[in-house]
């Protein structure tokens, strides 16, 4: 098989934190009298904390001085740690634990490319943080998806060249990126939505070294 590494995401694909960014962005929003909706938010996925908040201002054509977008930034990352605190191995999406440990029996490596800053915070509560052999998150990057940036990282501290490696993303900036660097991807959504990725699933449930030996040969 080709595929010795795969990079997962973490929002969507380990675990629906997707949920909390929205609650948080939409205190945001109206604090500041912005309209901020479910449709919006998907513009967000896989984006960092800073555009996230420059795409919401984008859409309701304002802009602030960076002083008061700093602020804001720390007052929307307090909100979702608040509701994030609560999540733990329950919260783990259907398949995710299972494909990470089958990758682990079989002798893959496993990797985290997330633009979150909290990926660490995360892994730990849901108890799978020693399962990961390297981690990329927001703490490392200077640019965001669609660059490739946190999958090439990941790549280099995996010593693999990026074709060796499979990015697994439910956002398009993360199936652009994954494309842009060279990256083999499968898709976790909406097939019309992600339909850039080499591959597109549903779900990870059912998802094995055994199914992806048969995907990338």
């Amino acid at each position: 098989m080709s595929v010795k590494a795969v990079i997962f995401d973490l929002d969507g694909v380990i675990v629906d934190s997707a949920k909390f960014h929205f609650q948080s962005w939409k205190k945001v929003a109206d604090k500041l009298d912005l309209r901020f909706t479910e449709e919006d938010n998907e513009q967000l996925k896989g984006v960092s904390r800073a555009d996230s908040l420059d795409i919401i201002l984008s859409l309701n054509d304002r802009e602030l001085p960076e002083v008061e977008k700093g602020r804001l930034l720390e007052y929307k990352n307090g909100l979702y740690l608040g509701y994030v605190s609560f999540v733990d191995e329950s919260e783990i999406l259907p398949g995710a634990a299972e494909l990470i440990d089958d990758l682990r029996d079989k002798g893959l490596k496993v990797a985290l490319g997330s633009s979150s800053k909290n990926g660490r915070l995360l892994l730990k509560q849901m108890g799978i943080f020693n399962k990961f052999d390297v981690i990329v998150d927001g703490t490392n990057i200077t640019r965001s998806k669609p660059d490739p940036e946190v999958f090439l990282l990941g790549a280099n501290q995996l010593n693999l060249a990026p074709k060796k490696c499979l990015v697994v993303e439910d956002a398009v900036s993360g199936v652009e990126a994954a494309r842009t660097g060279g990256f083999r991807s499968i898709g976790v959504g909406d097939s019309e939505i992600l339909g850039r990725a080499e591959h597109v699933v549903s779900t990870l449930e059912g998802m094995t070294v055994a199914r992806i030996a048969e995907l990338y040969v």
